[in-house]
C-alpha cells in the first residue's frame, strides 16, 4: 500500500535529524574531559595514594637504620631479694703488716650483711665501629628498596591511567548507542502516531502499524538496557578518582583517531627502557647483590667502643658503690657449624634469580608491545572501513528518503534504510572506541608517563 507524499517527508525529516543532531545530556551535570579524569585519579585514587605511602615508608626506615651509626644508650635496673647473705671473712694480715701498727686486720675478722632488697644498676653507652661497613650496606639496600617501590607506584598510576580510559571510553560507547536508541524512539513514535491515523483513514495496512510498535517496543527496551550500565559505569569511573560514588558528570566526544605512524622497533626500545617492571626488576638484582654483601659482612667481629657503669644498691659497705669503665667491646661467633656459609649461597642464587626474572620480564615486555601494537593497526583499519561503510548507509538512506516524495519507495524499506544507517553509526562508534582502548593499552605498553 502506498501512502501519501506528505506522509513521507515527515519521517524522512526525522531520519535526517538523528543523523545530525545528537541526544543531549543533562544540563545540570559537569563536563568531565578524559584529561580531567586522568588528573583527578593521579590525585585522588586510593590505591596510587598506598603505594606513594609505601615509598614514604622506606623514608621511615631509613631513617631508622640511620641511628644505627650513632652511640647505644642502654640502661638496666635488677631489682630484687636477696636469698642468701653476703659474708666476707679477712684473715690476720690480710692487708698486709705495717710497722708501728701490725697486722691488718690484727684478728680473723668477718662481716656479715643482712639479707634485704636490693638492687643493681648497669648504663651502657655503645658506638659501633666495625659495623659502620654493615649499617652503608643496609642503608644502600633500603635506598634501592625505596627506588623499587617508586618504580611500583609508577606502575601503580599506569594501571589506573589504563582503567580510566578504558572506564571513560565504556561510557562513552554506551551513551553513544542510547543516543541513537532515543533518536529511533522518536521516529518510531511519530511514525506511530501518524500510521494510526492512516490506518483510521484505510490508507495503511493495520500490519504496517503493528510493526512499528514492535519496533517501538524493541527500541524503549534497548533504551532500559543501556541506561542502568552507563549509571554503574559511571559509579565506577567516580571509584578509581577516588570521589563519591554518585557524583553527576557529562562525557565529551571521543575524537577522530589520528594517522601517526608508530614505529614497532623503536616502542619496543622505549618500553624497555622505560617500563616500570623493568625497572624493578634490575634494581632487585642490585638489591639482591646488596643482601650476599650484608651477609658476607657478618663475617666481620663486632667491635664497639663501649663505657659502663654499675651501680650495687644495698650491696654492703664493702662494694664500691659506683664502678664506671671504658674499652673496647668484642662480641664474635668463630665457628657457626657452616650457617653463614649455607645463607651466603642462599643469596648467591637468590641473585641468580633476580637476572633470570630480568631477562624474562625483558622478552614479555617486547612481547606486550608488538601485541598491542598490532591490536593498535587492525583497529586503526576498522576504523576506515566503519567510516565508509557509515557513509554507504547514510547516502543510502538520502536515496530512499528522495523517493518517498516520489512515493517510489515503500515504508519498509524507509525503515530497513534506518536501521542500516543506526547499525553503521554503532559500529562506527565501536570501531572508535576500540581504537583509543588499544592505544591506551600501547601508551601503557610503552611505560610513560602521563
Amino acid at each position: 500500500m502506498r501512502f501519501p507524499s506528505s506522509f513521507f517527508f515527515l519521517p524522512f525529516a526525522l531520519l535526517v535529524s538523528t543523523i545530525s543532531v545528537p541526544c543531549q545530556q543533562p544540563d545540570n551535570a559537569d563536563l568531565l574531559t578524559l584529561d580531567q579524569a586522568v588528573s583527578l585519579a593521579l590525585q585522588h585514587n586510593r590505591l596510587i595514594q598506598s603505594s606513594a605511602l609505601e615509598v614514604r615508608k622506606f623514608d621511615d626506615k631509613r631513617a631508622a637504620t640511620h641511628t644505627l651509626r650513632l652511640p647505644a644508650f642502654n640502661w638496666y635496673t635488677l631489682g630484687s631479694q636477696r636469698l642468701t647473705a653476703l659474708d666476707f671473712s679477712f684473715p690476720k694480715g690480710a692487708f698486709g703488716i705495717f710497722p708501728g701498727i701490725g697486722p691488718v686486720p690484727a684478728t680473723d675478722t668477718s662481716i656479715h650483711t643482712s639479707i634485704r632488697p636490693a638492687a643493681l644498676l648497669i648504663a651502657r653507652v655503645d658506638q659501633p665501629l666495625s659495623q659502620q661497613y654493615r649499617i652503608g650496606l643496609g642503608l644502600h639496600a633500603l635506598d634501592l628498596g625505596r627506588q623499587i617501590a617508586s618504580q611500583q607506584e609508577r606502575a601503580q598510576k599506569q594501571a589506573v591511567i589504563d582503567q580510566v580510559k578504558r572506564a571513560y571510553y565504556a561510557i562513552l560507547q554506551m551513551q553513544s548507542a542510547l543516543e541513537s536508541v532515543e533518536e529511533s524512539i522518536k521516529l518510531y513514535k511519530e511514525l506511530d502516531r501518524v500510521t494510526e491515523q492512516y490506518v483510521l483513514q484505510q490508507a495503511a495496512l493495520k500490519a504496517q502499524s503493528l510493526e512499528i510498535k514492535t519496533r517501538l517496543a524493541r527500541a524503549e527496551y534497548d533504551a532500559l538496557t543501556i541506561r542502568d550500565p552507563i549509571q554503574t559505569q559511571k559509579e565506577q569511573l567516580n571509584g578509581i578518582l577516588g570521589r563519591d560514588l554518585k557524583t553527576e558528570f557529562r562525557v565529551s566526544p571521543v575524537p577522530e583517531a589520528d594517522d601517526s605512524k608508530v614505529d614497532l622497533a623503536a616502542a619496543q626500545k622505549s618500553a624497555v627502557e622505560q617500563r616500570p617492571e623493568l625497572k624493578q626488576a634490575r634494581l632487585k638484582v642490585q638489591q639482591a647483590k646488596y643482601d650476599r654483601r650484608i651477609k658476607k659482612a657478618e663475617y666481620i667481629p663486632n667491635v664497639s667502643l663501649s663505657f659502663s657503669y654499675l651501680s650495687p644498691v644495698n650491696y654492703g659497705s664493702l662494694i664500691p658503690a659506683n664502678i664506671a669503665g671504658v674499652g673496647l667491646l668484642l662480641d664474635w661467633e668463630p665457628f657457626d657449624w657452616g650457617r653463614k656459609k649455607s645463607e651466603l649461597a642462599e643469596k648467591s642464587r637468590t641473585i641468580e634469580q633476580a637476572e633470570l626474572a630480568l631477562q624474562e620480564s625483558e622478552s614479555q615486555i617486547t612481547i606486550e608491545v608488538a601485541s598491542k601494537y598490532r591490536k593498535l593497526q587492525e583497529t586503526r583499519q576498522l576504523i576506515v572501513v566503519c567510516r565508509l561503510a557509515r557513509e554507504t548507509a547514510r547516502e543510502n538512506l538520502r536515496v530512499v528518503g528522495n523517493r518517498y516524495k516520489e512515493e517510489a519507495s515503500l515504508l519498509k524499506d524507509v525503515l530497513q534504510a534506518q536501521a542500516s544507517l543506526a547499525e553503521a553509526n554503532s559500529q562506527y562508534q565501536q570501531a572508535l572506541q576500540s581504537y583509543w582502548t588499544a592505544r591506551a593499552d600501547f601508551e601503557k605498553a610503552l611505560g610513560g608517563d602521563h
